[in-house]
């Protein structure tokens, strides 16, 4: 009897070989045959999945978007069953950080699909743009938890969101440490969320 062949899962593995080429020679050195090699396949098996270039950048933008998520996910999970509003958010800008040599490859990708999706209508209407959206409305639903008017919820969250992302910019080239990084984030959350914040947050 024939193996049975999971091809979403083989596409998976393809697009994760592409991330770790761009993580280190960015998108404009990229090649198919450079991906196959990296991925142990041949050729001929990733134009099977994926018949052009194009084909393959845009799943590989939607599968990073949703890699993304599922760290941010897994930063959240790690804070408890019951985590506080700012256990929550700061856990979520957290992950938006390279910490290590596999994050910061990761996140290497995801700038230079960013950049991408600038130029490309298509890439930044079916992948990029999505995570950001969904990352803003969780922290937005958090924030409304804790702060108080005249505090504007979404306006702190769209801050915090772009403040993460110039910090790991700023880490990715090398001008700060990771742990500067953090510590400039919990300064700014200390600053937003006032001093005492209810211990356990409705659906969380």
């Amino acid at each position: 009897m024939p193996k049975r062949v999971d091809h979403q899962q083989r596409r998976r593995e393809i697009a994760d070989a592409l991330l770790r080429v761009v993580g280190v020679h960015g998108l404009h050195g990229m090649s198919l045959r450079e991906v196959a090699a990296e991925a142990g396949v041949s050729l001929r098996l990733v134009q099977y999945y994926f018949p052009s270039k194009e084909q393959l950048l845009l799943f590989t933008a939607g599968y990073l978007t949703r890699r993304l998520s599922d760290q941010v996910t897994r930063r959240v999970a790690a804070a408890g069953p019951a985590p506080s509003p700012r256990s929550v958010i700061e856990a979520t800008l957290a992950a938006l950080l390279p910490t290590d040599p596999d994050t910061r490859r990761f996140h290497l990708a995801h700038a230079a699909f960013a950049v991408l999706a600038m130029t490309d209508s298509t890439i930044a209407a079916q992948a990029v743009l999505a995570g950001p959206d969904a990352r803003e409305e969780l922290l937005v639903q958090q924030l409304r938890t804790v702060l108080r008017p005249p505090a504007d919820p979404r306006a702190e969250a769209v801050g915090l969101l772009a403040m993460s992302s110039g910090l790991a910019t700023s880490v990715l080239g090398g001008v700060r440490s990771v742990d500067e990084a953090l510590g400039v984030l919990r300064h700014h959350l200390d600053r937003v969320l006032p001093a005492r914040a209810p211990a356990r947050v409705g659906g969380w």
